[in-house]
């Protein structure tokens, strides 16, 4: 899409509902749609608009394999539930090596041992999938309210690090609209989430920062 597509579409997507929004996607990508997920809290809510929409749409995640136990069991629970035709990625090393070789996981003033520590264990993973995916249209549960960096998109963006165009439905809501949405879906959630990757919720892990981008360009 043109940047000027893209700001027609931000426009007239504005007031359309977050199914809507879903379905516009998914008939954009004509058969090369992907929604992302790394499980965090009120993941559900995305994954089950896309599954409407799309029952079979193929679900990306790259699995850095820091997870604590309830995310594992809360992404075993909505594979279950919701059906999710799952595409699981991870590292070529293990977190176990990864450890033992470089050290425990950075801190947040360790800036760039976190970019490098993204750059192994969670971008060349997730690069990696969308390579074999190869979408057009990449929908995402990105949301203004996140952080700083986020709030500068809109619901349909262009994604230079993945040439693609990434599309997030739920872009405008508040946290109080997605409880209400797991709540009148009967969908569940999950508190223990913890990225390392990102270290802070007002980081970003790289997949949708330009610093992310340089680092796959750079053949992590």
């Amino acid at each position: 899409m043109t940047a000027d597509q893209i700001t027609k579409a931000n426009v007239e997507l504005r007031n359309q509902s977050a199914l809507e929004i879903v379905k516009w996607a998914i008939a954009q990508a004509r058969g090369r749609a992907v929604v992302s997920t790394n499980y965090r809290p009120y993941e559900a809510v995305v994954l089950h608009l896309a599954t409407q929409a799309q029952p079979d749409i193929p679900v990306l995640w790259a699995d850095h394999g820091y997870n604590r136990p309830a995310t594992y069991l809360h992404a075993e629970q909505l594979k279950q539930l919701l059906k999710l035709n799952l595409k699981a990625y991870v590292p070529k090393m293990t977190p176990a090596h990864r450890d033992a070789i470089h050290g425990p996981i950075p801190t947040t003033d360790q800036e760039e041992a976190l970019k490098e520590f993204s750059a192994v264990m969670k971008l060349e993973p997730f690069q990696r999938g969308m390579k074999e995916l190869a979408p057009t249209v990449w929908i995402t549960a990105l949301r203004k309210v996140q952080n700083p960096n986020r709030a500068e998109l809109d619901i349909v963006s262009e994604d230079r690090n993945f040439k693609s165009v990434k599309v997030s439905p739920v872009f405008y809501w508040s946290d109080a609209e997605m409880e209400a949405y797991l709540k009148q879906h009967h969908l569940p959630n999950e508190w223990d989430y913890f990225d390392p990757a990102k270290a802070d919720e007002k980081r970003e892990c790289g997949l949708h920062a330009a610093w992310g981008g340089e680092k796959m360009g750079s053949g992590i």
